[in-house]
């Protein structure tokens, strides 16, 4: 249904459950008590809208009763998306940021104790370089300047030269690139690695067997391995828990959302208003 949106108008796509990337909106099935009571336990500071499917109609949410109008549909979800454009303009305006999600899991319920309980379970940020695995060095350069520019500290290029493939963005924190599986293990057994990033499509690479070896070795047990996927690769999701992967993210990736996976995954500072 969200396929057959007009084509003046935003288009949709579910993400995937693995999914690193931030949703703009949320659509859930008003009747499902286990559904409402995720949304429920999504943090108050969070911009997302809500639009509940059917249900007892006794929600404050937005709601639309069951059968779906497609027309209907489609419309209140544009409403939606526009309270959020809104909704992030104003903060852009107090120079503020929306803050990315960053438990690993759905919340059980809401936080009940003081945040210094809470403060005092978090690990610090971990400490080491970005590791790209792809075809070319394009996109490491890309990921260098995005978190150099939009997280703050002088850009990529302004930190001095380095050895081919690597880089230093603008947090202070290196950005590697290789072409070879044999050298990303090798890296991540050698130097201290917290995020790597491997692209499914890289010729070459079995992104599922790589991220084991990775994984596998002593101390990544803190390295996060994500894939970068295109709509063709079938991303299968217990082979890829198996390897270690802590999720995916669909290509192209907008700088938006590789600012708040570097949040999400590094604990990064907030970033500037994209």
């Amino acid at each position: 249904m969200l396929a057959q949106a007009p084509e003046l108008g935003p288009s949709y796509f579910c993400l995937h459950d693995d999914s690193l990337q931030e949703p703009d909106l949320y659509i859930a099935d008003g009747g499902n008590p286990a559904a409402l009571a995720r949304l429920c336990c999504l943090p108050p500071c969070a911009l997302q809208p809500i639009l509940l499917i059917g249900g007892d109609g006794a929600s404050s949410r937005r709601t639309l009763p069951r059968p779906v109008d497609p027309a209907r549909l489609c419309e209140t979800l544009a409403e939606l998306l526009d309270t959020r454009v809104q909704a992030l303009a104003e903060l852009t305006a107090r120079g503020e940021c929306s803050q990315p999600e960053r438990r690993r899991r759905p919340r059980l319920e809401p936080d009940t104790e003081a945040p210094e309980f809470y403060q005092r379970m978090r690990q610090g940020p971990p400490d080491g370089a970005v590791l790209i695995i792809d075809k070319g060095g394009a996109f490491r350069d890309h990921v260098a300047y995005v978190v150099g520019t939009k997280l703050g500290g002088a850009p990529p290029g302004q930190h001095g030269s380095g050895p081919p493939g690597c880089g230093r963005s603008g947090s202070g924190r290196p950005v590697e690139w290789t072409d070879s599986s044999r050298a990303a293990v090798r890296l991540c057994d050698e130097t201290p690695v917290s995020l790597v990033m491997i692209n499914t499509c890289a010729p070459g690479i079995e992104p599922y067997s790589l991220s084991s070896a990775i994984k596998s070795q002593q101390g990544a047990g803190r390295t996060a391995v994500l894939f970068l996927v295109s709509q063709s690769f079938k991303y299968d999701s217990l082979r890829a828990r198996d390897a270690g992967v802590r999720g995916l993210l669909d290509k192209p990736v907008a700088d938006r959302h590789l600012v708040a996976t570097f949040q999400k995954l590094l604990a990064l500072p907030t970033s500037k208003p994209l």
